[in-house]
């Protein structure tokens, strides 16, 4: 229990909805203002520790005697969840977890990543070429924002070409963003075309992450089939919805602050830097992603916590902390905010996040660049922000040029 009087009438609730597009839930501040960890209550009526403050956010994200292995029966791999448990690494706690982890390094370090850039600029430009073809206006969210980091994914994973915009397909069916009734047949799709890739390489040298960790832990005992299977599902939800939301956030941001939009035009070189920014500033993946459970009693924050005790850490909340970041409301892509904690921290920080970065930065560098005179096609307050999703972003994104 906390070593502070506690209301328990007063205990928040989530979900939390957002109300405006630039800013988390309101009552995220109120609750950083009470307390580093504060009491709240999740869905299904469970207690947990809420996280609000970045400090005790990155103490409990690297904290030994915190595990990721809740248990929970919500955990983010699709609809069926009947397969094995083998290779969903999120949920391992070292030593384990950093067994996946080395191996995924190996192909999505800063290295591999850096050498995958100019093939990410070609889906870009593909997407963008497809989008000024068809014409103004357009749906940035179904012509750009969500193609290319389905497309980007697929590449990586050695998806054949012709597979790709059926794999999209079957990612946005499985949207935390938009319950779709196909979600369990889509994710079976998807776990049974891995499958067959795994089958291919087994038969001859496959380019692409799955085909090179199949031949390489495969035949040595290190890898089955079921965990590599899992390792692809866990990358292609992890790779798609999340950067999606991201690239179509950032677009309407920078339109909506046309001084900075100008600044980053003009000097490509901010556009790293505007990259964490945005990823700071909105964090799409917020309490439902950084969900925890202590292995070990424990006090943090003025708090005693409990073993078994469950946690979250309110990661919209850590990167809007007055006591870590600068006037924390304002959007500045001249800010420093390469420690804000979007891609979590610690040994479980997102292994895709040198991807994700890459991704992003030529995402908006070149949509900046080659339509110049991109603007919005429908009033600000009138777009449709996911407000009360699991993941924050938008359903669609209007634009004109």
């Amino acid at each position: 229990m906390s070593t502070a009087e506690h209301d328990e009438t007063a205990t928040p609730t989530f979900p939390m909805a957002r109300t405006c597009p630039f800013a988390p839930p309101a009552e995220y501040a109120r609750m950083r203002a009470s307390a580093p960890i504060v009491r709240a209550t999740l869905p299904n009526g469970a207690p947990v520790w809420a996280v609000t403050r970045h400090a005790e956010a990155r103490q409990i994200l690297s904290h030994p005697g915190i595990s990721s292995n809740t248990g929970r029966p919500e955990r983010p791999r699709g609809p069926d969840d009947d397969r094995p448990d083998d290779g969903f690494f999120v949920d391992m706690d070292p030593p384990e977890h950093g067994r996946y982890r080395r191996m995924l390094l190996s192909e999505l370090g800063a290295r591999p990543v850096a050498a995958m850039r100019p093939r990410i600029q070609r889906i870009v430009d593909t997407a963008i070429d497809e989008m000024l073809a068809t014409g103004s206006p357009a749906d940035l969210v179904e012509s750009f924002a969500r193609p290319v980091p389905a497309r980007v994914i697929c590449e990586l994973l050695g998806v054949p070409a012709g597979d790709h915009r059926f794999f999209e397909s079957r990612l946005r069916m499985l949207s935390v963003m938009d319950i779709d009734a196909r979600a369990p047949q889509a994710s079976r799709d998807l776990r049974d075309h891995l499958r067959e890739l795994i089958g291919r390489a087994a038969r001859e040298p496959q380019d692409g992450l799955i085909g090179r960790l199949a031949a390489r832990y495969l035949p040595t005992g290190e890898l089955t089939v079921d965990a590599l299977i899992n390792v692809g599902f866990l990358l292609l939800l992890a790779g798609y919805e999340s950067p999606a939301n991201t690239i179509a956030l950032g677009a309407v941001t920078l339109l909506a602050h046309p001084e900075q939009l100008a600044a980053l035009r003009a000097d490509p070189g901010l556009l790293p830097g505007a990259t964490d920014e945005l990823l700071r500033f909105h964090s799409v993946q917020d309490w439902v992603s950084f969900d925890r459970a202590a292995a070990d009693d424990l006090e943090i924050g003025g708090v005693r916590i409990r073993a078994g005790d469950r946690l979250t850490v309110l990661a919209a909340s850590a990167n809007r902390d007055e006591r870590a970041f600068e006037d924390p409301d304002e959007f500045d892509i001249r800010r420093s905010a390469h420690h804000h904690l979007a891609f979590g921290h610690g040994v479980h920080q997102c292994v895709g996040h040198n991807l994700a970065r890459a991704e992003l930065e030529i995402a908006y560098g070149t949509l900046l660049a080659r339509i110049p005179t991109l603007r919005l096609a429908t009033p600000l307050d009138e777009l449709p922000f996911a407000y009360d999703a699991g993941l924050f972003g938008l359903h669609a994104l209007p634009v004109a040029w």
